[in-house]
């Protein structure tokens, strides 16, 4: 990086607000003790939550040599991708586990799910949209013989329970924040096709929507990586994202494709290379790849929602933003 470019980014961290810990004012550490207390309870409350509703908590991956390839998804922003030997072998630091998390519904248990750390080295210009981070956590879930309808009514009573759980025990806190008024919705959640959003608000029609939303919306139809499901006559993907009010997108998910000479075709199709994927396309052979459907859940982009934090980097208690380290 050239010393424009890192003066730039310091600007722009400047202009964010994004701080240390230390530089923090007496108002702004109270900010963050309010944000902390709800993070703390929403992660238990979403452990049990899963638990009671019959999943199995599984450990995440940080290192494999399968992982999430990111590509061809449309939202595709990588700089950098890392890789590291270990033990004479090629891994990767962990995208996302959703690879992984088709083995485990297939050979252990009929639903997971996994807070799972995740690396991703955002472009730096995307420091600005206050929603990435190149550290960030994702609630990954999976359910074995799940349609994408059933994972879309288990998301919407999910976050009414939630919801309503955070407005009961923290209405103090969601006021002081200045969030409690603005988290009411109705379910079932409108969905809308990623085409007819294009059609309606042009190219950008994330970033507007994020703007537009007074409720959560379903985004159907996205084009993408190989293991979500395409109609191969239709050319239509059953997949779906969803999106809130200021924050856009905070969880994306899928049918997922099972059989093994349809992957295969789109793993060519799309440059993905075969050998990073060598359980995964066994067990598709084999038959043994079962149908499932899942979606990950961004536990800072859950939290931005209901806090009305600005920037991921305010939310963060060690800021790990595009385009910039800072030093602990």
């Amino acid at each position: 990086m050239t010393k424009e470019q890192t003066k730039l980014i310091l600007k722009q961290l400047h202009e964010s607000k994004i701080k240390q810990l230390n530089e923090l004012s007496p108002e702004e550490i109270e900010r963050k003790r309010l944000t902390t207390r709800i993070t703390t309870h929403t992660l238990r409350y979403l452990s049990e939550y899963f638990v009671e509703k019959g999943f199995e908590w599984i450990m995440p991956v940080i290192l494999s040599k399968a992982t999430d390839p990111l590509w061809p998804d449309p939202d595709f922003s990588i700089e950098k991708r890392i890789e590291i030997e270990i033990y004479g072998e090629t891994v990767r630091t962990t995208h996302s586990m959703i690879v992984h998390k088709q083995v485990l519904v297939s050979l252990l248990a009929p639903r997971i799910f996994i807070f799972s750390p995740n690396i991703r080295i955002e472009k730096r210009e995307r420091l600005n949209t206050g929603i990435h981070g190149y550290e960030f956590t994702q609630l990954d879930f999976e359910i074995r013989g799940a349609s994408s309808a059933d994972v879309r009514k288990f998301v919407e009573e999910l976050l009414r329970e939630y919801i309503a759980f955070l407005r009961a025990r923290f209405s103090s806190e969601l006021k002081e924040l200045g969030t409690y008024d603005l988290l009411s919705f109705s379910i079932p959640f409108k969905v809308m096709d990623s085409r007819e959003a294009e059609e309606k608000y042009g190219e950008k029609w994330p970033d507007i929507l994020r703007e537009e939303l007074k409720e959560p919306l379903w985004i159907v139809n996205i084009p993408r990586e190989f293991y979500d499901y395409e109609d191969e006559a239709t050319g239509v993907w059953d997949n779906y994202d969803l999106y809130v009010p200021r924050v856009g997108e905070i969880l994306s998910g899928a049918r997922r494709e099972y059989k093994y000479d349809k992957i295969v075709s789109k793993m060519k199709r799309d440059g993905v290379p075969l050998e990073n994927y060598k359980v995964l396309l066994s067990l598709a052979k084999e038959g043994r790849l079962l149908p499932s459907a899942g979606a990950g859940i961004g536990v800072e982009r859950l939290l931005l929602w209901v806090t009305g934090i600005e920037h991921i980097g305010e939310l963060q208690l060690f800021p790990r933003v595009p385009g910039i380290v800072l030093e602990l």
